[in-house]
């Protein structure tokens, strides 16, 4: 059965089931206290508004997103397929972000990427649908379905924040890789996406008490080779 995060009861009942189901959790909430939902807006502007994001402060990819939705309203795929790069460049967008907008705008407009379809995917289907897509990376892709379509599932495993609190949660002699975060994962489905709500609500408390920066948004890995992969 596929979940869905629609409400902030949502969340907590998901939640309560999650750690009921696996003990280890209890001290990971009763640190991070209250768990608030975050949600955004879905389809392709909110694939856009990820894809502006990537490795971008909240405040420099806010400015930047803000200056794409007023430049385009309405804010739909064939306007953004249509559009001068030159002029979204001026927007603030990084080329390669430019040429991943087109792209998804391009596959949307034809009708070969259903959004509305896979918003009604279970996580594992839907990530492969997305990262099938130029541009978008495991990363976008689960972040696209955790915080746009509220998937309860969805598990970005490379997020460097969650990999971080999975180390100081666990008590684990290292950083886990992606690959080790995706076994971790496992024991949680089918709400991995709440588990990852939690740990990044733990992450942020235990950050500030350590008098750590502490990033607003998820923290994307960063690739080896950033000039070959998607993001």
């Amino acid at each position: 059965m596929t979940h869905f995060l629609h409400s902030q009861s949502d969340l907590n009942a998901a939640l309560a089931q999650l750690v009921a189901d696996d003990p280890r959790l209890v001290p990971v909430l009763d640190k991070a206290g209250e768990v608030t939902l975050r949600r955004a807006e879905g389809g392709f502007a909110g694939l856009a508004r990820t894809i502006c994001g990537q490795q971008l402060s909240t405040a420099s990819a806010g400015a930047i997103w803000g200056r794409l939705k007023d430049a385009f309203d309405p804010f739909t795929p064939e306007a953004l397929r249509r559009a001068r790069a030159d002029r979204l460049a001026r927007l603030g967008l990084s080329s390669a972000k430019i040429k991943s907008i087109k792209a998804i705008a391009t596959t949307i407009a034809k009708g070969e990427l259903d959004l509305d379809a896979v918003a009604e995917l279970d996580a594992d289907t839907a990530h492969q649908i997305l990262i099938a897509q130029h541009g978008i990376g495991p990363w976008t892709a689960d972040i696209y379905l955790l915080f746009c379509l509220g998937h309860a599932d969805a598990w970005p495993a490379g997020d460097l924040a969650l990999q971080e609190t999975a180390r100081l949660a666990f008590d684990l002699p290292a950083r886990p890789t992606t690959k080790e975060m995706i076994a971790i994962g496992e024991a949680w489905r089918p709400f991995r996406g709440v588990a990852a709500h939690l740990l990044w609500a733990y992450y942020h408390v235990v950050k500030r008490r350590d008098g750590a920066p502490v990033p607003d948004k998820p923290a994307k890995s960063k690739p080896k080779t950033p000039a070959k992969r998607k993001k």
